[in-house]
């Protein structure tokens, strides 16, 4: 397994990246992160860890620069921009189709909290490139019109505990055309602490993604 820092631009900015290589491995998965957030979230490096011995490639990096999250700490500039961080998204997605390492693989694209909404308006943008995705403890509400143009079979992970989130899930199934699925994870709040229901994420993120990458 080859895993690397590796420095990607987007909009003239350089967002710092993780990629990791499976041996013969046969997708990738994207990872957007929640605001505030970046790639070194540890749920998210987790769901990461769990897939790559899965055999998937993944790739978790910065949706912002590193003055841009100095500034986003300070004053949340950027915290749900969820437009600017989408046009990131998709020039990573347009990177992974042609850069020799990853262009062949199938991609999907994993989005949590606002990173969901993120995730689906780049798979709304990018139809033949983005070929599942999965959203935890997401915000698709967020994604605004985009949602009915996604394509890409689409799992909505969201804890039975988190009331108002598993709320705005609903709502946004009712804008969704491609036949999402929520799966409600029981006894699961919005940061999926409790014993076991992380295990349940990786579970179902994997089952997704086998059946719809490989």
């Amino acid at each position: 397994m080859q895993s690397r820092v590796i420095a990607l631009a987007a909009e003239g900015k350089t967002l710092n990246a993780s990629l990791t290589l499976p041996q013969d491995a046969r997708a990738l998965v994207i990872f957007a992160h929640g605001s505030g957030s970046s790639r070194t979230s540890p749920r998210n490096i987790a769901v990461a860890g769990k897939l790559n011995d899965a055999g998937f490639a993944t790739l978790l990096f910065d949706l912002l620069s590193a003055d841009e999250s100095r500034a986003d700490a300070a004053t949340c500039e950027y915290r749900f921009d969820i437009d600017l961080s989408a046009r990131r998204l998709v020039e990573v997605v347009d990177w992974a189709a042609h850069d020799e390492s990853t262009r062949k693989l199938q991609v999907g694209l994993f989005g949590a909290s606002t990173g969901a909404a993120v995730a689906l308006v780049a798979a709304a943008e990018r139809p033949s490139l983005v070929n599942a995705v999965v959203s935890r403890g997401g915000r698709p509400d967020l994604a605004g019109a985009d949602l009915s143009l996604v394509k890409a079979p689409t799992l909505l992970l969201v804890g039975g505990d988190d009331k108002q989130v598993l709320e705005l899930n609903k709502e946004a199934l009712t804008h969704m055309v491609n036949g999402p699925r929520l799966q409600i994870i029981p006894h699961a709040s919005h940061l999926f602490e409790e014993p076991g229901t992380m295990d349940e994420v990786v579970r179902l993120t994997t089952r997704w993604f086998r059946a719809n990458l490989i």
